[in-house]
């Protein structure tokens, strides 16, 4: 058998106090982070595909990567942000080739 506490004394997400709105506000801003970096990894992965397709040059090839590889780094940080620790299923879902994910978190030196 279980025994909980009375309602009165159970914390309310429902009444409206200052800490709760703000609490609200800041769970849908990095909601909306997270989608935009999505959009962002989703856009630079189909750039990669399909230079990779048309056959680019070697030079092009290591820019799309290093840009790839710092999109899904970001986006990889704001899923963590979020509470999403695994990064599998994003992994899968945006089907993320192994090069990239091999270059996140490196930092290039600016030439």
């Amino acid at each position: 058998m279980t025994v909980r506490p009375p309602q009165a004394l159970a914390p309310s997400f429902t009444k409206e106090t200052g800490l709760n709105i703000l609490e609200y506000e800041m769970m849908s801003e990095r909601a909306d982070s997270l989608g935009r970096h999505g959009l962002k990894v989703e856009k630079a992965l189909a750039l990669l595909s399909g230079r990779l397709a048309a056959g680019c040059p070697a030079e092009e090839r290591e820019v799309l990567l290093d840009d790839a590889a710092d999109k899904v780094w970001a986006f990889f940080i704001q899923r963590e942000m979020c509470g999403l620790r695994s990064q599998k299923d994003a992994i899968r879902r945006y089907g993320i080739p192994p090069e990239v994910i091999a270059r996140l978190g490196i930092v290039r030196k600016k030439a």
